[in-house]
């Protein structure tokens, strides 16, 4: 199961808010309420996120084992 507990915290740390990346960055909300949910996304959501917040994938999503 892939968690996107990560990115909570990284956004955080980076002092951006969930508004900024969907006024500023342009950011779908649709898909920001899908990484709360731990639903899937598309890897170009990952990608942009990854570019906005300069950072790795590993500070946006984990991968815990299905227990």
């Amino acid at each position: 199961m892939i968690r996107y507990d990560n990115l909570w915290i990284t956004l955080n740390n980076k002092g951006i808010t969930q508004y900024m990346l969907i006024h500023t960055y342009r950011v779908s909300s649709g898909q920001l309420n899908r990484m709360k949910h731990n639903k899937n996304v598309s890897t170009h959501t990952i990608d942009m996120l990854c570019a906005i917040l300069d950072c790795s994938v590993s500070d946006i999503m984990e991968d815990y084992p299905n227990i």
